[in-house]
C-alpha cells in the first residue's frame, strides 16, 4: 500500500505546484489526483463541447478502463449533438456542439439480477471561461475549473467503480459521467431518452454532484423520499459511516438525478453543500477536502452495493413539491403563479416541451403530462421558457387560464387553475 501511495504522490508531482492538504489514505491521494487532473487550467473549465471537455472525457474513459469497467454498447462514449434551438444552448452558446457522456459497465454476478441496472452518475462539465452561469461576473474570461463542481463527483465515480470491481454486486452497475449538466441537464436528459440499457430494467439512480467540500462532518442526501426503502437504508449504512447525515427530499433538484426521477425512477443525490466558491473561478483543487471526499465516496459505494444486491424491488414514490419556507424567494408574490411543469431544457419545438409535471401540481390536476408542448397561456404565445416564465409572473394564484398545447401532433386547450408554490 505504501508503494501505491508513493506512486500516486509522484503522479501529483507532474502537475503544477500548489499547496496540498494532507491526505491520510491511499484513496484520498488517488481521488485528489483525479480531481486535480480534471480541474487543471489546461482543460479550460470543461465547457460542454470544448476541447477541454473532450480531454476530460478521454481521461475518464481511460480511468474507467483502468479500474476494470467494460465499455457500454457504443463504447465508452455516448455521443450526442446539442440542438441549436435548445433553451440552454442558446444561453450558453453551445448550440450544435458535440458532447459525450462517458459510460462504463460493471456486469452483475447474479445470473438473474444481472439483467437489472443501477446507474451511478456525476457530471464532469463546468463553466469554461465563465461567460455563462458564473456568479462572479468580473471574472469573465478566467478559467472556472469546477474542482468541487464537479470534478469531485467524477473522481468519486472512478473510486466507486474500483471498489465495486473487487467484488461485483448482484445487479449490473452502469457508471455515467454526464456532459452538459451546467447547460440544463443535457447529458442525463439525452441518456434517459436514448438509454443504452432499458429504463424498465433500471431500478435506481445515484448521483454525486459537489461532494468534495465536506465540512463539520455534514452530508446531504436528497431524494430520500423517492423510495420507501431509502430512509432506513441510509440510516443503517450511516451507523457505520458516522456522518451528520441529512437525508430528505424529492428527486427534482437541479442536477442529473432529476432526469431519472422524471422517468419514474427512485433517485439519490449525494452532496456536501454549497460554498462561497460555487460557480466562481475560485473553485480550485486546493480547497478539496480529500479525506472527506474519500469518506463520502466510500459511503456512496456502500449505498450502491446495497441497492445492487437487495433482492426485493424498491417502492417508487412520486413526491409533490415541498412547501417553501416563510420568506423564501419561492414564496414571494414576485414570482407569480405556480403551474408545476418540468420543462425539457434540451429541446425547443416551437414552444415549451415538458419532461413531466410535479405530483399534486395545477399542471397535473389539469391533465398536462410529459411530452406535451405548451404553445399559449391565456392567449399569449409561448415560444420559449423565458416567455412562459414572464406570462406566469403576470398571474396570481387562483387565476384560471386556458393553456393551448400540442399533444401527439394535435392541438388542444386545457383549463388550469394556477396555484402558489407549495399550495
Amino acid at each position: 500500500m505504501r508503494t501505491r501511495i508513493l506512486l500516486a504522490l509522484a503522479a501529483l508531482s507532474f502537475l503544477p505546484p500548489g499547496p496540498v492538504q494532507a491526505q491520510s489514505t491511499e484513496a484520498a491521494v488517488t481521488l485528489l489526483t483525479d480531481v486535480r487532473t480534471l480541474a487543471s487550467d489546461g482543460w479550460s473549465g470543461r465547457l460542454t463541447g470544448s476541447p477541454g471537455a473532450d480531454s476530460a472525457a478521454r481521461y475518464l474513459a481511460r480511468r474507467f478502463r483502468q479500474v476494470g469497467l467494460k465499455p457500454g454498447p457504443q463504447g465508452f462514449f455516448q455521443v450526442f449533438t446539442i440542438a441549436r434551438e435548445a433553451p440552454a444552448a442558446v444561453h450558453a452558446g453551445i448550440g450544435g456542439a458535440v458532447a459525450r457522456n462517458v459510460i462504463g459497465v460493471l456486469p452483475g454476478r447474479d445470473p438473474e439480477l444481472r439483467n437489472q441496472i443501477v446507474v451511478v452518475g456525476a457530471h464532469y462539465d463546468h463553466l469554461g471561461l465563465g461567460t455563462f452561469g458564473a456568479l462572479d461576473p468580473d471574472s469573465t474570461g478566467k478559467v472556472h475549473n469546477g474542482a468541487d463542481d464537479n470534478a469531485s463527483g467524477a473522481a468519486a465515480l472512478v473510486h466507486i467503480a474500483r471498489q465495486l470491481a473487487l467484488l461485483p454486486p448482484a445487479r449490473t452497475v452502469v457508471f455515467i459521467a454526464f456532459s452538459g449538466e451546467e447547460a440544463g441537464l443535457l447529458g442525463s436528459d439525452y441518456y434517459v431518452k436514448n438509454p443504452l440499457f432499458p429504463l424498465a430494467r433500471t431500478v435506481a439512480m445515484v448521483n454525486m454532484d459537489m461532494v468534495g467540500r465536506l465540512r463539520d462532518n455534514r452530508l446531504l442526501v436528497y431524494g430520500a423520499a423517492t423510495a420507501a426503502e431509502f430512509p432506513p437504508l441510509l440510516d443503517s449504512l450511516n451507523a457505520t459511516a458516522g456522518f451528520d447525515l441529512k437525508a430528505s427530499g424529492d428527486g427534482w433538484g437541479r442536477s442529473d438525478q432529476s432526469s431519472f426521477y422524471a422517468a419514474g425512477k427512485p433517485v439519490l443525490h449525494v452532496f456536501t453543500d454549497l460554498h462561497e466558491d460555487y460557480h466562481r473561478a475560485t473553485d480550485d483543487w486546493e480547497k478539496i477536502n480529500a479525506d472527506g471526499l474519500a469518506r463520502v465516496a466510500d459511503f456512496t459505494t456502500a449505498v450502491v452495493r446495497a441497492l445492487a444486491d437487495r433482492r426485493a424491488p424498491l417502492t417508487f414514490v412520486n413526491v409533490p413539491p415541498p412547501a417553501p419556507t416563510a420568506g423564501s424567494a419561492s414564496s414571494s408574490a414576485g414570482y407569480g403563479a405556480y403551474l408545476g411543469t418540468i420543462p425539457d431544457m434540451a429541446e425547443n419545438p416551437g414552444g415549451v416541451k415538458l419532461t413531466g409535471v410535479r405530483a399534486g401540481s395545477p399542471a397535473e390536476k389539469a391533465g398536462l403530462r410529459g411530452n406535451d408542448i405548451i404553445l399559449q397561456i391565456g392567449g399569449t404565445p409561448i415560444p420559449d421558457l423565458q416567455a412562459m416564465t414572464g406570462v406566469l409572473r403576470t398571474h396570481k394564484p387562483g387565476d384560471v387560464v386556458e393553456i393551448r398545447i400540442r399533444r401527439d401532433g394535435a392541438e388542444q386547450v386545457v383549463s388550469v387553475t394556477l396555484g402558489s408554490r407549495g399550495g
